[in-house]
């Protein structure tokens, strides 16, 4: 039987910061955050199981969202 979904709460995002999710072997993971951090100033990346890597980066915007 499925349960009824909570409710939550809307997000917040800031200008200019995106939230970045990889799924890939270890040797392609490590491709794109090169690639990523040689281009934007990032957070250390976050692996999960299942070859998940969370990371957020700084794209420089700061113009609000429209």
């Amino acid at each position: 039987m499925a349960r009824e979904r909570r409710e939550r709460p809307a997000r917040t995002f800031l200008p200019g910061i995106a939230d970045v999710r990889i799924m890939a072997d270890e040797a392609t993971t490590q491709a794109v955050l090169d690639v990523l951090q040689s281009a934007f100033h990032t957070t250390s990346p976050r692996p999960y199981d299942g070859g998940r890597t969370y990371l957020q980066l700084d794209t420089g915007c700061t113009a609000p969202d429209d």
